[in-house]
């Protein structure tokens, strides 16, 4: 491939963890990778500060429309 130090099992190991930062469930990832055991799914999902921060936006915006929708007040 004319990269040093890449090989091509990179590849496979960055669609899977672009899968999982892109919401990809563990079921999910493993028929991706062809895996029957979830020990190889979790190496993929590790969490990015960039992963965490929209899960806490979602998060924020699930408790803000269930505040509103039950007569509560957003500050």
């Amino acid at each position: 491939m004319g990269l040093p130090g890449f090989h091509f099992h990179d590849l496979r190991h960055t669609g899977n963890t672009l899968a999982a930062a892109s919401g990809a469930s563990t079921r999910e990832l493993m028929q991706r990778m062809g895996h029957a055991s979830m020990r190889a799914a979790l190496i993929y999902q590790h969490a990015t500060s960039e992963r965490d921060r929209e899960i806490a936006s979602a998060m924020d915006r699930r408790i803000v429309r269930h505040t509103r929708g039950k007569g509560g007040q957003n500050s």
